[in-house]
């Protein structure tokens, strides 16, 4: 008997580039730089992503196998706004737009090349979209109809040309109604209280390395903005979306929603630094006051007073004695430290494992430099919170315990250091002492009542005490102080309505947050639980090999560890649907 055909079951991508030899024929090396350069910055680096296998480049498209119909889909819909975005601004006869087709079936694989008919429905339906939209065939469709918060078009069934039945074609109309916006922020409505967005002030100095400098100058004025009640103020991870762009301030205005900017520079040379501010109210664009200061390197923070009662006065805020005082109060009045605790902080914000280590050793310096600062220990603490939370490590008996030291140690130093008491009420949710971590997470709010992250850890601790309408408000404040929040808010809006019996519209929030992170392991824990609970076992299964392929040393439990709640029933009902769906003891 001769040697058998090899064959597997996979997911195929086919695109083709539409119009290509009408573009070709207008402008061919032109036509031809756009393209490569596409495959290059776009195609391949969301191929990567998705886990997709890039099969075959063909002129004027290609073709791409995944083992999940999931993430062949996912990387349709990225690829297409990832083309779209790249299209921006280019004349409509000189933009390359993809038709593409998604098809589950079984393929002939050839060395490292796939044939045979699953190829060619993918390609049959790449022929039936339109430029810049996906068609998934009837057995793709089936894998992912539950699975992603988009609307499908049902197209009916197709005779397909070499293919000997029809087949029923779905097209990617959108996302549900129901699942958060992904791209573009809707214009927000302005609050009932003076409004301000701090961006990122330019580095003008020789050196890009400097660029902590102007960051920093930055984080430190949000800060202490972010304590004053009769303001609102937006979180540095938004406003450092605009750094390094040209922006127009009506526009970011809009899309933060607020009614003043601040914009400035810092050039800093040898023992000297020079920073220029402007106020803008963005309803109209008018300066409402600007400044410069030229200063030695040593009067940073005298500037940044400064500064700071400049934006007071001229927005007409009237603060409270408690809050002159906060305002005033300095945490550091070493560079160096407040240099490295910077550097640390834009570290921490980022939110991953490595970014954990590197943010804990600048703010480990920056506590050398100066072993009162009450901030920066604050701050490190937060690193190891981040650890537990997100299992990074692998001793969080230790993780716990620094924490608590750290958390301490900073609250000795100040009792009012807005990150050391949440870092305190975080300490005391994981010691299962939740009405007291409730009591003390709202303090951090009280004290810095605009800064997101108190909100986010607020929301989370509520959830914890099963206090879960009021932890979805601070959620959602969360995100309105914090519009292009990063991914983890939405773990925690969806923990939320989760518990208050919304699964519908939970599940939708994981599956957005898995769409923007598929390495998101409480997201897949959470989709797994819903699904096994829902008695959707094959679901929750896959869900549970996420986790695994993610993490395979993960096991029931860190997931009982990162399962903080005080109704024990419920928990136990989420740790039986993961250990019914295959995860390990």
């Amino acid at each position: 008997m001769g040697d058998q055909v090899a064959r597997k079951l996979t997911a195929i991508l086919a695109a083709d580039a539409a119009g290509y030899s009408r573009l070709v024929g207008a402008d061919e090396e032109g036509t031809l730089a756009r393209f490569n350069a596409l495959r290059r910055e776009v195609i391949e680096p969301i191929l990567a992503e998705h886990r997709g296998r890039l099969v075959k480049t063909m002129g004027d498209g290609f073709l791409a196998e995944f083992a999940s119909v999931v993430d062949a889909a996912r990387c349709a819909i990225a690829l297409q706004e990832g083309t779209a975005e790249r299209n921006a601004g280019m004349p409509a006869e000189r933009r390359i737009r993809f038709r593409i087709g998604v098809h589950l079936g079984d393929v002939v694989v050839e060395g490292d090349d796939i044939l045979g008919d699953g190829v060619n429905v993918a390609a049959r339906l790449e022929g039936l979209a339109e430029p810049g939209s996906v068609c998934l065939s009837g057995a793709a469709y089936e894998q992912v109809r539950d699975k992603l918060p988009f609307v499908f078009d049902d197209l009916g069934p197709h005779a397909l040309k070499n293919i000997a039945r029809p087949m029923r074609v779905y097209r990617i109309a959108g996302q549900s109604a129901s699942s958060p916006a992904r791209t573009e922020p809707a214009a927000l409505a302005l609050p009932d209280k003076p409004s301000i967005a701090v961006l990122p002030f330019d580095n003008m100095s020789s050196d890009p390395e400097q660029s902590h400098f102007s960051d920093g100058i930055t984080e430190d004025i949000i800060m202490t903005l972010s304590c004053i009640s009769t303001l609102f103020v937006i979180a540095r991870n938004s406003t450092f979306v605009y750094k390094g762009k040209s922006r127009d301030l009506r526009q970011v205005g809009r899309e933060l929603g607020v009614r003043y900017v601040l914009e400035g520079s810092v050039r800093r040379a040898g023992n000297r630094i020079r920073v220029t501010a402007q106020l803008i109210d963005a309803t109209d664009g008018a300066h409402l006051w600007a400044d410069r200061y030229d200063r030695r390197l040593a009067d940073v923070f005298d500037i940044q007073d400064e500064l700071t009662k400049e934006i007071v006065t001229a927005l007409r805020v009237v603060l409270t004695d408690g809050e002159q005082a906060r305002l005033w109060h300095r945490s550091t009045d070493n560079v160096s430290a407040w240099a490295d605790a910077m550097r640390g902080v834009d570290h921490l914000w980022r939110g991953t494992a490595a970014d954990m280590a590197t943010a804990r050793k600048f703010l480990t310096s920056a506590v050398e430099h100066d072993p009162g600062y009450a901030q920066a220990i604050a701050m490190l603490a937060s690193t190891y919170y981040y650890d537990i939370r997100f299992g990074y490590t692998a001793a969080v008996e230790e993780a716990e315990r620094r924490l608590v030291e750290l958390t301490d140690r900073a609250l000795a130093l100040n009792p009012d250091e807005p990150y050391a008491v949440t870092m305190k009420a975080a300490a005391l949710s994981f010691e299962g002492r939740f009405d007291e971590a409730v009591k003390t997470a709202e303090r951090a709010a009280a004290i810095s009542p605009n800064d997101a992250f108190c909100w986010i850890i607020l929301g989370r601790i509520l959830i914890n005490a099963e206090r879960h309408a009021e932890a979805e408000r601070a959620v959602r404040t969360a995100m309105r102080l914090n519009p292009l929040y990063p991914v983890n808010y939405l773990a925690v809006l969806g923990d939320a309505l989760l518990h208050q019996g919304r699964n519908a519209a939970a599940l939708d929030v994981f599956a957005e947050l898995v769409r923007r992170n598929p390495n998101f392991i409480s997201a897949h824990l959470h989709l797994a639980g819903l699904y096994g609970e829902a008695g959707e076992a094959e679901q929750a299964r896959e869900e549970v090999g996420e986790v695994l392929r993610i993490n395979p040393a993960y096991r029931l439990s860190h997931a009982s560890r990162f399962y903080l709640s005080s109704d024990m029933r419920r928990k136990e009902r989420f740790l039986d649907a993961l250990r019914r769906a295959g995860l390990p003891e």
